[in-house]
């Protein structure tokens, strides 16, 4: 056989591309400028003429705003010294939708959509945020120095609504009995008059003022979110003891600095090092300064304990390992009731009620809840609950009200697929407004409330079109004909979509198109340079590797060299995507953009590359993703020894000359390809790799293995660290030595372990700039030059 690195070393040696060229490893691994880059964050022009969006300058690390004029019109850049002329993308209309505000660098904007006419709120120093119209829309209110104000639309008055402080009232220690205090207003008279004068000087010049009168909550009191009502007559706070333990954070040293001396940073602590901080819901009258505290106790399940299993099998196992059998009894001992969080809260539009999204700190409940403060006797009311044994999905809880303040939409894996749902106060069950084996995401409720706009993969799990779908309960209709991945921004009038849609190998443009899908796509933009398009890049297909575990294929990108023939030999190469959960199978410019360039060099040099959804993966339902829980790393490398014979079987590959590479939960999961199934592979590289989960984060982490203290078990099979002793294969192991994700801390415990295991067949490289993501195309050059130089080696 021909050297194949004889041919990338002259692919190397050629340097930039040109349309005659194969890309180099210099060219796909340099700053991304050179491909051309996406629109960002588009929106529509208040009267939708014209659309908005911002594009990152090339050799900068800014974006410029530029507006392009419909249909068909130029595209000019937008002096962003001058005040806007129309409103930003994250904008509030009031209830008419004659008046429409929003935050610009931190300040306050508003402007009259009959008139045209916008003005400047606040020119602060002090960032803005929590805008909003009140109930009544003559006033807008707004969060600053985590006091709410209202500012008056009718007299441009701006008045402080709250007087919040963290802090113990002073006139309590006052207000208790002291001996001493005590005598000395019996003895001395003037001294309690002058008291009672200054007082009464107070509570007049707080009359006079109209200052809102201060709420002490204490010191030991932490404020995690605060909401006002629209109406201004109630504040909601969510909030936990000060004194929790929030773990011992990490330390990240860095090494390279501009003035030489070391400096260390403090990161993240590690998962189950915290104390279960349970969060409560205050609610405030702000007319009064009365102090409710919402009770959690009449939701259901919330006295259960979904993990007593796991803690009696816990309780053996440490003292199978020599624990104190009382300090692991009291340390194991559950709670009386379940802790929650409060993920969201969100007013009704007339600032009665209140919507609350809460979770489980176990992770294996999520209750939607409504509670309205002023009614009598004030109870929450379970509007929706979904429970899992395995873990609550991050994904897919978006949730809102509907404008007549009594009905609710929101999102649920409830049927195995997020789907979108409506309900109302007085219903007992919601209604499903879509179903079927396909996942919807990114709802957008139309202004006249006729269809919710959304995107979902239901022609093809690796295919998202924007669809839409009647409120009140319909087909649901698919309104983009392009495929792709997509995501939309609903025109002002509802006519028109703006339609952000990339393809395997064009990152996103911009498109325009009828919201009923009676026309098809127009496209406004095309970003990718010319100089990218000349280089004829691999395109993968998507396959369905038949699956020995599950009913379901396992959907995957496979790139086959230009001149593949399934009777010749080659060499295969399977990239494992990171995240665990995200989707990298799909029809989309995919966040791994490097990879999939990488992937058409490797197919130059003659590998098959296999790119597959393994089970975890996003986009497949609750059952794909779930299937990992309490055993992370053995179900998927099922799935890639699957791959491998669907390779052997179907594509030509010899089954000993394929290898595996990938970063952070790629890293992790080559770690236990290598490590588990040494005779399936010849070579791997770990990037960013997870070496312990013991190390990793806490809300992703005891989502899927729960906590050390109460899965030992889970942490002991899930992490390559105990399955290190299975090296047999060649090995190379990357990680920057400022990553704050997952550490380089982890990448030298997996160094030490396989020097005290004597293995001789691994190296390591460092990167002392990087973080998680790397920055720096010399960096980027350097791995993936191991990577390659690894398998040319093994492989070929």
């Amino acid at each position: 056989m021909k050297s194949k690195f004889v041919a990338f070393g002259l692919i190397l040696a050629a340097g930039l591309a040109t349309a005659a060229e194969q890309p180099s490893l210099e060219l796909i691994m340099s700053d991304p400028d050179w491909i051309g880059n996406a629109p960002q964050s588009p929106y529509w022009s208040d009267s939708g003429d014209s659309i908005y969006y911002s594009q990152k300058q090339v050799g900068e690390d800014f974006s410029q705003l530029f507006r392009l004029t419909l249909p068909g019109g130029e595209t000019l850049a937008v002096d962003e010294s001058r005040s806007p002329a129309d409103s930003g993308r994250d904008k509030i209309y009031n209830s008419d939708r004659s008046a429409v505000a929003w935050l610009e660098r931190g300040d306050i904007f508003l402007k009259d959509l009959k008139s045209k006419q916008s003005q400047r709120i606040t020119a602060t120093v002090s960032d803005e945020s929590h805008l909003q119209f009140s109930a009544d829309d003559n006033s807008l209110q707004f969060l600053r120095d985590e006091q709410f104000f209202s500012f008056d639309l009718q007299r441009g008055s701006l008045r402080q609504l709250t007087d919040i402080r963290l802090s113990d009232d002073p006139k309590a220690e006052q207000a208790r009995f002291d001996v001493l205090r005590a005598q000395q207003a019996r003895t001395y008279r003037s001294l309690v008059e002058s008291a009672q004068r200054s007082e009464r000087r107070e509570a007049a010049e707080q009359l006079r003022a109209q200052h809102p009168k201060a709420l002490y909550l204490g010191k030991n009191i932490r404020v995690l979110a605060r909401s006002l009502s629209p109406n201004g007559e109630q504040l909601a706070l969510v909030v936990s003891d000060a004194s929790d333990d929030t773990g011992r954070a990490g330390s990240m040293p860095n090494y390279l600095t501009a003035d030489g001396y070391v400096t260390v940073r403090e990161v993240r602590s590690r998962v189950g090092r915290n104390t279960e901080r349970a969060q409560d819901l205050l609610i405030v009258d702000l007319s009064s300064n009365k102090i409710s505290k919402v009770d959690w106790s009449s939701l259901p399940g919330i006295d259960q304990d979904p993990l007593a299993k796991l803690r009696l099998s816990a309780l053996k196992w440490h003292l199978e390992q020599g624990a104190n059998e009382a300090e692991v009894k009291q340390a194991l001992t559950a709670p009386e009731q379940r802790g929650l969080s409060v993920t969201q809260l969100k007013w009704s539009p007339n600032g009665q009620h209140l919507a609350l999204q809460l979770l489980a700190n176990d992770f294996k409940d999520r209750w939607l809840v409504s509670y309205s403060p002023a009614a009598a006797g004030a109870q929450l009311k379970l509007q929706h609950r979904l429970s899992d044994e395995a873990w609550i999905n991050w994904e897919y809880n978006d949730f809102g009200w509907l404008s007549d303040s009594r009905s609710l939409w929101f999102l649920s894996e409830e049927s195995g697929y997020s789907h979108l749902y409506r309900k109302a106060f007085d219903e007992k069950r919601a209604t499903a407004l879509s179903s079927g084996q396909f996942v919807v995401r990114e709802p957008a409720i139309a202004p006249a409330e006729d269809y919710a706009y959304l995107v979902a993969n239901r022609a093809h799990p690796g295919n998202y079109h924007v669809y839409r779908v009647p409120l009140s309960g319909g087909a649901l209709e698919q309104v983009s004909d392009l495929d792709g991945v997509s995501s939309f921004v609903l025109s002002p009038n509802s006519e028109q979509l703006l339609i952000s849609r990339s393809w395997f190998d064009r990152h996103e443009d911009l498109y325009l198109g009828a919201s009923d899908g009676s026309q098809g796509l127009k496209r406004l933009t095309d970003t990718v340079s010319a100089r990218y398009r000349e280089i004829d890049w691999i395109i993968p297909k998507i396959v369905e590797v038949p699956s020995s575990h599950s009913e379901r294929p396992i959907y995957s990108k496979l790139y086959l060299p230009a001149d593949h023939d399934p009777n010749k030999r080659y060499p295969a190469l399977m990239f494992v995507h990171g995240a665990g959960y995200t989707q990298n199978a799909h029809f989309g410019w995919p966040y791994y953009f490097r990879e999939f360039m990488f992937h058409t060099v490797l197919s130059n040099a003659g590998y098959v590359v296999l790119d597959m959804d393994y089970r975890a993966s996003q986009g497949y339902g609750r059952d794909w993703r779930t299937s990992i829980y309490r055993n992370m790393g053995q179900p998927e490398l099922e799935d890639f020894l699957d791959g491998i014979d669907y390779l052997v079987e179907q594509q030509g590959v010899e089954r000993h000359r394929v290898g595996i590479y990938g970063g952070s939960y790629g890293g992790f999961m080559t770690f236990m390809a290598l490590f588990k199934a040494p005779e399936a592979f010849a070579a791997g590289a770990a990037l960013r790799p997870v070496v312990d989960w013991m190390h990793y984060e806490n809300d992703y982490t005891q989502r899927i293995l729960n906590t050390p203290l109460i899965d030992p078990e889970a942490y002991q099979r899930s992490s390559p660290i105990n399955h290190a002793a299975g090296l047999e294969k060649p090995l190379l192991i990357t990680s920057g030595m400022q990553d704050d994700n997952v550490f380089f801390q982890d990448s030298v415990l997996m160094v030490q372990r396989l020097l005290e295991l004597k293995k001789p067949d691994f190296e390591i490289a460092i990167y002392p700039l990087e973080g998680h993501g790397f920055s720096n195309p010399e960096s980027w050059l350097d791995q993936y030059r191991r990577i390659f130089k690894l398998m040319q080696k093994h492989l070929q």
